[in-house]
């Protein structure tokens, strides 16, 4: 089995990369084989044709794909809060993403979130540009603000003598379930004993990972050695709030709810992402696969 990554190995990746160091995947009898991801990594494509089993993904681009007729089905969601975030300057004085204005803005023009920021807000005086993947120019311009997760960039400005501020999407009420583990409708109707095992082994491993780090912390460095231990110490110190809401505190590591998946189509409709009546919201995710 193959499992095709949204990005880097990072800390966001976690616990599928536990659930295989600590061989969780062998002990429900699957061998995973993890597929590192970069910028407009084709997660989506690659699962929907076949080419491999399972991806990893964001909600949003969960229904973007169903949309446009791609047969892929959420099994879990590990981040409850999603760990997107605009990174400002601490000089600049802007504390809500409603404050934005007068700078310059790098963002992806794929991810839903950007296209909801313009139709919410009236980002005035605003310049958008592609979003570089690094912290070079955020660091040489204090006009300069962009996104990222709240675990990863900021971080990698702060060590480099940045001084960054981290307003995290969610807070506007923007919320995609994020590190999503998806397959195929096909995928689930011809191996459900599959497709429970990997979705029973990377609860396990995300639990495993929010606990105890260390191992596999070491092993997604040597996969990116940008990343360093120091990071990825911090990012999973800072996912534990993120994944384990109160939500998933009740119902365990994973757990999906129709609420949220309806709230985010409304949202993507409102943004013309998605037409209305376009997707039933019940064939996007299953829970009965999760513990």
């Amino acid at each position: 089995m193959q499992l095709a990554l949204n990005w880097f190995p990072e800390a966001e990746h976690g616990g599928f990369y536990a659930a295989q160091v600590h061989g969780y995947y062998k002990a429900q009898g699957v061998e995973v084989e993890i597929l590192g991801g970069g910028p407009n990594a084709p997660v989506i494509q690659r699962v929907a044709t076949g080419a491999v089993a399972f991806g990893i993904t964001n909600a949003d681009d969960v229904l973007y794909a169903r949309a446009q007729q791609a047969p892929v089905v959420s099994l879990m969601a590990p981040y409850q809060i999603n760990p997107r975030c605009i990174m400002v300057h601490e000089k600049s004085g802007i504390e809500a993403i409603g404050d934005l204005s007068n700078l310059t803005l790098a963002m992806s023009q794929r991810p839903a979130f950007s296209h909801y920021l313009r139709w919410k807000y009236p980002l005035t005086g605003v310049k958008i540009v592609p979003y570089p993947g690094n912290v070079t120019q955020f660091l040489l311009d204090e006009n300069f603000a962009q996104q990222g997760y709240i675990f990863s960039e900021p971080f990698v400005a702060k060590s480099k003598g940045g001084d960054p501020r981290s307003l995290l999407v969610a807070d506007i009420g923007f919320n995609p379930y994020a590190s999503v583990l998806i397959a195929t409708e096909e995928t689930i109707a011809a191996r459900p004993d599959i497709v429970k095992a990997v979705v029973q082994a990377s609860v396990e491993g995300w639990a495993k990972y929010l606990a105890d780090p260390t191992q596999t912390n070491r092993h997604i460095n040597s996969l990116n050695p940008d990343m360093g231990l120091d990071i990825l110490a911090y990012g999973a110190t800072e996912s534990k709030a993120l994944i384990l809401d109160q939500t998933a505190r009740q119902n365990g590591i994973g757990d999906m709810n129709v609420k949220r998946w309806q709230d985010l189509l409304e949202q993507m409709v409102s943004a013309s992402l998605i037409a209305k009546d376009a997707i039933d919201i019940q064939d996007a995710f299953t829970d009965r696969f999760l513990p």
